[in-house]
C-alpha cells in the first residue's frame, strides 16, 4: 500500500492484546470488527449444533481475520481463540468499504486470504470423507510444521502450545486415538512430544506416512 494509505488506516486501529485463551470473538457474535494479527498464534473454533468442537485452522502472524465484512456475513462464523500471548491490530467493521475504496489491495488480499481458506478446508473435508485416521493426523501435522515450524537441535518444533486434543479437533477423531498414533510414532523417532509441544524429528517419514506410504 502507498505509505498515505496506510498511515491513514493504521491511524484508526485500536491495539487488542489476547492472553492464552482469550477470544479475540465468538461463534455467532456481530461481526463488529476486523483484525491484523501481528504477534502470537490464535486457533479458529467452530461448535457444532451438538456441541462438538472442530478446530477449524491456525492464524498467524500477518493474517487478516474477523473479515466477515468482506464475505458479506453480518456474524462471526467461528470463534477466534489466543493460543499464546497475541497482539492484534483491531478496525470497526463498518470502516471496511471506506478502507477498500481507498486502497483497492485490501480487497484483492481479503479475496486471496479467503480462497487460501476455502481450498484448505476443501482439503480436509477430502481427508476426513477419503483417508484413514493416520493419514489425517500426518497432514494436520505437517501443516502446522509448514505454517509455524522453527528449527530446534531436535529437529522442527511447532512454535506453539499443541495439544492432543487439539490434534483431535482438527482431524475429526478421538483424544484416545491421536494419543496412540503419536504414542507410535515416538517410538519409531518420528516425532517426539512432552508438555503440550510437538516435534518432528524425521519429516520425511511423516510425509511418507500422509502419503499412506510404507514407512
Amino acid at each position: 500500500m502507498a505509505p498515505a494509505d496506510l498511515d491513514t488506516i493504521l491511524a484508526s486501529a485500536r491495539v487488542r492484546q489476547l492472553a492464552p485463551g482469550a477470544a479475540a470473538f465468538e461463534q455467532g457474535d456481530e461481526a463488529r470488527e476486523f483484525f491484523i494479527l501481528l504477534h502470537g498464534r490464535l486457533k479458529v473454533v467452530q461448535t457444532t449444533p451438538d456441541g462438538q468442537q472442530i478446530i477449524v485452522r491456525h492464524i498467524n502472524p500477518g493474517e487478516p481475520f474477523g473479515i466477515a465484512r468482506a464475505m458479506r456475513r453480518p456474524d462471526y462464523p467461528a470463534s477466534a481463540i489466543a493460543a499464546v500471548d497475541s497482539l492484534a491490530l483491531a478496525w470497526p467493521s463498518s470502516q471496511w468499504d471506506a478502507f477498500v475504496a481507498r486502497a483497492p489491495v485490501l480487497a484483492a488480499n481479503a479475496l486471496q486470504a479467503v480462497g487460501q481458506r476455502l481450498q484448505e478446508s476443501h482439503a480436509r473435508v477430502r481427508e476426513m470423507a477419503t483417508q484413514q485416521v493416520e493419514r489425517r493426523i500426518a497432514h494436520a501435522v505437517l501443516r502446522l510444521v509448514n505454517q509455524a515450524g522453527r528449527k530446534t537441535p531436535e529437529g522442527i518444533e511447532i512454535d506453539f502450545p499443541l495439544t492432543r486434543q487439539d490434534i483431535a479437533e482438527m482431524t475429526g477423531t478421538t483424544l484416545h486415538t491421536v494419543s496412540r498414533t503419536l504414542s507410535a510414532w515416538e517410538e519409531k523417532g518420528i516425532v517426539e512430544s512432552a508438555r503440550k509441544r510437538i516435534t518432528v524429528r524425521d519429516p520425511h517419514r511423516l510425509f511418507l506416512l500422509s502419503e499412506g506410504e510404507a514407512e
